[in-house]
């Protein structure tokens, strides 16, 4: 007997669809995003129909790839992306007043600020990580660096950019404050 293709994906479906959901829940951290996120890597598996190698593997790298995706957009929406800090109208959001805003476009225009202050090669890995969630791999792919250099820039971006922040805030910095022993 000869099994459809309805057949082979109902099949495929409840092999995969437990373990599919409990990597994508891990990687977003939200149960309806991970809903959401395996129906759409269940549709595009099954668009793709014969010219999948291995289905499964395409299922789950279809999935982490559209996870990795809603994590980017949720970061750069919630940063409004530093590149992007002068073009925030946040007033269109509904259910922000008119000084949350302002407090919004002051706290964007200062970070801004203290990511332009960082040395370039710093910057662009300083910003892969935080506004599009590359992992140190992707980033020192891209930039042709080796992985101990990315993380070393986001250290230093890490760094700088808290400093500049507690200045322009006038936050003492922990160690200032400490009494000597």
């Amino acid at each position: 007997m000869v099994e459809t293709a309805h057949e082979r994906f109902s099949h495929f479906f409840a092999e995969t669809r437990q373990g599919l959901l409990r990597y994508v829940r891990r990687l977003t951290r939200s149960k309806e995003a991970a809903e959401d996120i395996v129906q759409e890597a269940y549709a595009r598996t099954l668009e793709q129909g014969q010219r999948v190698q291995a289905p499964k593997a395409f299922l789950f790298i279809t999935a982490r790839n559209l996870a990795w995706n809603a994590q980017r957009h949720q970061r750069i929406a919630a940063t409004d992306s530093v590149g992007d800090v002068d073009e925030t109208d946040m007033l269109e959001n509904e259910g922000v007043s008119p000084e949350e805003a302002v407090l919004c476009d002051e706290a964007n225009l200062l970070l801004k600020q203290a990511i332009e202050r960082l040395p370039s090669q710093c910057r662009a890995a300083f910003t892969l990580k935080v506004f599009h969630a590359c992992s140190y791999k992707e980033i020192a792919d891209r930039l042709g660096i080796s992985v101990k250099t990315v993380e070393k820039h986001i250290s230093r971006g890490l760094r700088d950019t808290h400093a500049f922040l507690r200045r322009r805030y006038q936050i003492p910095d922990k160690e200032a404050g400490r009494p000597h022993e």
